[in-house]
This record gives C-alpha cells, sequence and structure tokens, in this order.
C-alpha cells in the first residue's frame, strides 16, 4: 500500500468458466472500476474447480486507489447491479471480508450416463437448454454449464429462489433427459 494502491479480490458464489465469469463479471468490473476510481485496475482473475473440474466458485483481483469504504460500497452495489450471487465477498486490503450478493442459484445436474441409450439418442440436450432457457426467462436466467465425466450441470440464477425453482419443475420433472437429475441449491 505504500503507493497508495490496495489489493481487492472479489470471491464470486458463481460458477462460471473462465469465459462467462469474464463476460459477465471481471471484464464490466474493469471498466467500471478504472472510470469510478482513477488509477485503478483489474489484475486477474481465476475460477476455483473441484477436482473433477466442475467450477465452484471465482474471483476478480484489483488494484485500487481510493477511500476504503467508498470502494467497498460502490463495488458491492455495482456487482449486486451485475445480479452477484448470494454468498459473494470482497476483500479490502487486510480488512475483514464483506458478504454481498442478490440472486439465488440452482445447479441442475443431468445423469451423463447412466440413462438408456436410446434416452440420449433421440433427445437434444441443446433443444433441453433451449426449453430451459425459456421457462425461466421470467424468474431467472441460465448462466453456465458444465460437462463432466458422469453428468451434466446446468447453473440458473434469479431473484427468487422458489420461483426459478418453480418455474423449472414441471419440466424437469417429465423430460426423459432429466431421469435422475438433482436440482441443488448453490446461492
Amino acid at each position: 500500500m505504500t503507493d497508495g494502491t490496495t489489493t481487492l479480490e472479489v470471491r464470486l458464489n458463481a460458477r462460471l468458466a473462465s469465459v462467462q465469469r469474464g463476460d459477465r463479471y471481471e471484464d464490466p468490473l474493469a471498466f467500471w472500476i478504472e472510470t469510478a476510481f482513477p488509477g485503478s485496475r483489474v489484475t486477474g482473475g481465476g475460477t476455483l474447480r473441484s477436482p473433477e473440474g466442475e467450477p465452484l466458485s471465482c474471483a476478480v483481483r484489483a488494484e485500487v486507489v481510493g477511500d476504503a469504504d467508498a470502494i467497498e460500497d460502490a463495488v458491492a452495489e455495482f456487482l449486486d447491479g451485475l445480479g452477484a450471487p448470494l454468498g459473494s465477498s470482497l476483500v479490502l486490503g487486510d480488512r475483514p471480508a464483506r458478504s454481498f450478493g442478490v440472486q439465488s442459484g440452482f445447479g441442475l445436474y443431468l445423469d451423463g450416463t447412466g440413462l438408456p441409450q436410446d434416452v440420449y439418442a433421440e433427445n437434444d440436450i441443446n433443444e433441453f437448454i433451449d426449453e430451459l432457457h425459456a421457462r425461466t426467462s421470467s424468474h431467472g436466467v441460465l448462466q453456465s454449464f458444465w460437462e463432466g465425466p458422469t453428468q451434466t450441470a446446468l447453473y440458473l440464477y434469479g431473484d427468487d429462489a422458489t420461483a426459478l425453482a418453480a418455474s423449472i419443475a414441471p419440466f424437469v420433472d417429465t423430460h426423459p433427459l432429466a431421469v435422475n437429475a438433482r436440482l441443488e441449491r448453490i446461492a
């Protein structure tokens, strides 16, 4: 901090791969923070993954210049405006972590290997995703997905967890690709 800068680490409770993290949070934050706090800049980011490669959370780092209280308030407000998931936090220098986030999240985990082969052959996962997206459009958004060795996870985020889950329940309960699926709260 001798040069007037302080390290900021934003920890997003978002299951996003690198490209989605950049598009949704890192790039907008980089542009905004340079304007809002001259001399500040984003210095990098990363995605924490499980041993199987599933994204678990992501982070964005920056060097910031300005009043610490103002920076904390403004960054939290800006990221909440982008729909940051509940359970996100930021750490500025040696200050305690500050929680923020406004959206709930679910992971819909589809069985990628255990269903009869004709289910996979007769059903297009892209059509499934399109329909899921259509059903969630008024309650949230499908932000990302992950294809693992035995399952595919679709990550949905929205303002109202109950409405988001209810919007997909009839579809998930009846679609052949969703047999053995589980819906897990992630934010």
